[in-house]
């Protein structure tokens, strides 16, 4: 059943920077949700995206890497070991690239679509889209791990149109950037 895309919502929306609620219990609203945001996520090309860049403050996030595919609900980050540095982009701040140092791997709790409880270790790329979705529902933004100044700097260039950084083409696909 198609529920058709969500709106994505861009950087400067008050929904991206509230740290999200938990969920008492997955039931047919919520997997509505998780189905519209898995189209959402695949029309904009994209390998994670959290329930608050759709307008909804709900610890809720959705994940396609392309060999895993997982609807996550009030997830825990319980351990994390190593880091890379690593492009990301961001649906909800379009075409913008950031270097972000996060953890190889990730120990996570979270509940999934049937209300079970999952504990596993994420390693490479999912425990990086992990790692940004979750961020994610703690209103936390990739430009957030800029410096003040570089922060300032994109973010001016990117309203007015004249971003000169890393930028990610019209038809890029994040799987490739994330």
């Amino acid at each position: 059943m198609s529920y058709g895309p969500l709106k994505v919502r861009i950087y400067g929306d008050p929904c991206l920077v509230a740290k999200s609620k938990p969920v008492k219990e997955v039931g047919p609203v919520e997997r509505m949700l998780i189905a519209a945001m898995f189209e959402t996520m695949a029309a904009c090309k994209g390998v994670g995206l959290a329930a608050p860049q759709v307008g909804i403050n709900e610890q809720i996030f959705v994940v396609d890497t392309g060999k895993v595919v997982m609807a996550v609900v009030n997830p825990k980050i319980v351990k994390s070991a190593g880091s890379e540095l690593m492009e990301e982009g961001c649906l909800s701040i379009p075409r913008v690239l950031v270097d972000v140092k996060r953890a190889k791997a990730v120990w996570v709790e979270y509940t999934d679509v049937e209300n079970r409880r999952v504990k596993a270790q994420l390693n490479g790329l999912l425990a990086r889209v992990f790692q940004h979705e979750y961020d994610h529902l703690q209103g936390k933004l990739i430009l957030d791990y800029l410096n003040p100044k570089d922060r300032t700097k994109v973010l001016s260039q990117w309203k007015n149109g004249s971003y000169t950084g890393k930028v990610l083409g019209e038809n890029d696909d994040y799987r490739t950037k994330i």
